[in-house]
């Protein structure tokens, strides 16, 4: 360690001295979410599907979004970013736009049948990624850890 390092060091706070980044509930629900979504991406790489287009189409299939608008709220996405991932979806034959009978000014969004066999498949991709990273969880540890989390977003959402 140079003396100028040592000489920081030194003026460092105990707290920050002894922060261990491995025992850090933040750090590690960092590096196990990065992880998860690594293994989601590979998942949905044999779909041909990006992370954001996974989302879209899953809401697409739960009646969750008919528009790109809709979509935009839903994902917590603007509507400039939503309408390119919809012209990629498009281009790739998942998705179709059509203009609603009922205002002529909105344009809907439907699955195609290829849309619908790709989304078909989501879940089970998702599920095996999930389960690659809860191996050797029992069922009870499994429903703690969903418990664990509801707690830690419901507390995020309501600070104080």
């Amino acid at each position: 360690m140079s003396s100028s390092s040592s000489t920081s060091a030194r003026h460092l706070s105990d707290e920050v001295r002894n922060y261990d980044p491995n025992d850090s509930v933040g750090y590690l629900v960092k590096l196990a979410h990065g992880s998860l979504q690594r293994a989601v991406d590979t998942e949905m790489m044999a779909l041909d599907l990006t992370a954001m287009q996974w989302g879209p189409l899953m809401l697409l299939a739960m009646g969750q979004g008919e528009t790109a608008a809709e979509l935009a709220r839903s994902s917590c996405t603007d509507t400039g970013a939503v309408t390119r991932m919809l012209d990629r979806l498009e281009s790739k034959g998942l998705i179709r736009r059509v203009r609603s009978a009922e205002d002529r000014r909105v344009i809907k969004l439907e699955l195609t049948q290829e849309g619908m066999r790709a989304t078909a498949q989501i879940p089970g991709r998702l599920r095996q990624a999930v389960d690659m990273h809860t191996r050797g969880f029992s069922e009870e540890e499994l429903a703690q850890l969903k418990s664990f989390l509801r707690r830690m977003i419901a507390n995020g959402a309501h600070p104080g």
